[in-house]
């Protein structure tokens, strides 16, 4: 795995990716004897594209943001936004 490949996994679109090329989650085995380093490798080429994979059936795309604060700060703020509306 190289940063070009990285760059483009991260593009992938859910909504029009093939799913046949990617990979389900539960059926990633990490071998927990391994370093956190080792894990990651071991991961990343079990799961192919680490930033698109289906979980539960669902196609699912991680990307990670440059905010400095938590997602937990973040759902805070979000459920304080939705305030008198019944979701939190």
């Amino acid at each position: 795995m190289n940063r070009t490949e990285l760059e483009e996994w991260k593009k992938v679109d859910v909504r029009t990716v093939d799913v046949s090329v990617l990979e389900e989650i539960e059926k990633i085995e990490i071998n927990s004897s391994l370093s956190p380093r080792e894990r990651w490798v071991d991961f990343a080429e079990k799961i192919k594209n680490p930033f698109c994979f289906i979980c539960n059936g669902m196609v699912v795309k991680v990307s990670y943001s440059e905010a400095k604060e938590s997602l937990e700060n973040k759902l805070v703020q979000l459920c304080m936004s939705m305030e008198g509306e019944s979701i939190c």
